[in-house]
C-alpha cells in the first residue's frame, strides 16, 4: 500500500539550547519554534516579540500532535 504522507508519523518534540523542533518518524525536521526566555526577565524593550519557554513548548507539542488529530477516523 502506497503511504500518502510525505512526513510519517509519529512526530516527536525535542528541546535544544534555542527553542523547540518538531521532527518526524524518520528524524528529518520538520520545525522549529523559537525562544528567548533571557530577554523577558532582563526587561528589554521588544521582549513582547518573542515567545517565552512555556509558550514555544506549548507551540511546538501542538503541532506535534498533528497527525494524530488529521488522521482519518476508521469505520
Amino acid at each position: 500500500m502506497y503511504n500518502l504522507r510525505r512526513f510519517p508519523a509519529p512526530w516527536t518534540m525535542e528541546e535544544d539550547k534555542h527553542g523547540f523542533s518538531v521532527k518526524d518518524a524518520s528524524g528529518f525536521h520538520i520545525c522549529g519554534v523559537p525562544r528567548r526566555e533571557d530577554l523577558h526577565s532582563s526587561g528589554y524593550q521588544y521582549a513582547h516579540q518573542f515567545l517565552s519557554r512555556d509558550e514555544a513548548r506549548r507551540i511546538a507539542k501542538a503541532i506535534s500532535r498533528l497527525p494524530e488529530l488529521l488522521r482519518r477516523p476508521q469505520y
